[in-house]
């Protein structure tokens, strides 16, 4: 394994309700259970940290219930927190509300990781090895965006930089965007970001764009398609769909950051790009079988995973030429 996951993006605490459908303009619904619990930020590091990637928070975490919150949580997964409480503040947090069909609504509230200074982020120090991550959210913050986006561009050439856009892409002024795309290594997005970046079309042709006009020294993008999978479009020009794996999905909170972690701790391993594609797909499918945004699974969980599914293809294969 070579080097550690910086994460300097957003850590927050979720406020989970789990609800059969979302309640109606005016009306109220009861919950059937309720959990607070670490988010944001921390499910994409703790799917990093499962599959052996060791893990230090370059972000901002507060003073107060929620910090400390986050910050027991960074300590029973191993992960290393790199910068003093904020003394500005507490933690954000973000209301998760989870419908019967396993899909869900989000309301958040900015916190300590929404201002950053360029002097909270100076012990963050990058050592050779490490891969850089960040998110839309703290880009989106504009008490934390300029810091962290200067601090980005001062990133030694040889250090990769992994990028997840996020659903609140919309809410990023565009330079500000444009100046961490041209920096990016690996941009890893769905299908609605990649678009909102590049304009409307297919996969394909939109990951093409993304690779041309967006991020000139990126290696690859991944745009992720939920149980469809993902397609991996590397800078030399290769492109490749990665079918996902049907599962019985319970919550999808939490998958898109499953991937990106399962897929940043493979390529440090030294798998090629499809090969952590397909391992991230793995990862996915696992995480949204179990309840909770920080459901990811261990590597040896994911192996099991894929040997099962491999056996049954092969398997199957030998039932349709036994037909034929």
């Amino acid at each position: 394994m070579s080097g550690r996951l910086v994460h300097v993006g957003s850590a927050v605490v979720d406020y989970v309700y789990r609800i059969d459908a979302l309640p109606a303009p005016g009306t109220e619904k009861t919950a059937t259970s309720y959990a607070r619990v670490a988010g944001g930020g921390f499910n994409m590091m703790v799917a990093a940290s499962r599959t052996g990637m060791k893990v230090a928070f370059g972000g901002q975490l507060g003073t107060g219930p929620d910090g400390d919150l986050l910050r027991a949580a960074f300590a029973a997964e191993g992960i290393e927190t790199l910068s003093p409480p904020s003394p500005l503040m507490d933690s954000g947090n973000c209301v998760a509300m989870i419908s019967g069909d396993a899909e869900r609504t989000f309301v958040s509230w900015p916190g300590a990781e929404s201002m950053l200074t360029p002097d909270m982020m100076a012990p963050v120090q990058v050592l050779p090895g490490d891969w850089v991550f960040t998110s839309g959210y703290t880009l989106s913050y504009p008490g934390s965006r300029d810091a962290l986006t200067n601090w980005i561009e001062a990133l030694p050439a040889d250090v990769p930089f992994v990028f997840d856009p996020t659903p609140v892409i919309a809410e990023i002024p565009r330079p500000i965007l444009d100046r961490v795309l041209a920096r990016t290594t690996w941009l890893s997005c769905n299908t609605d970001e990649a678009a909102e970046i590049a304009g409307a079309g297919d996969a394909q042709t939109v990951a093409i764009r993304l690779l041309a006009d967006h991020c000139p020294m990126a290696l690859g993008v991944v745009i992720r398609a939920g149980a469809h999978g993902c397609l991996v479009r590397l800078a030399d020009g290769g492109t490749r769909a990665i079918p996902g794996f049907a599962v019985h999905a319970v919550d999808t909170n939490g998958a898109g950051d499953a991937h990106i972690g399962a897929f940043v701790s493979a390529l440090s391993r030294g798998l090629s790009p499809c090969e952590a594609a397909r391992y991230a797909n793995a990862a996915a499918a696992l995480s949204v079988t179990r309840h909770g945004g920080s459901s990811a699974p261990t590597d040896t969980e994911i192996q099991e995973f894929l040997s099962h599914r491999d056996q049954a293809t092969i398997a199957h294969d030998r039932e349709e030429a036994t037909a034929t």
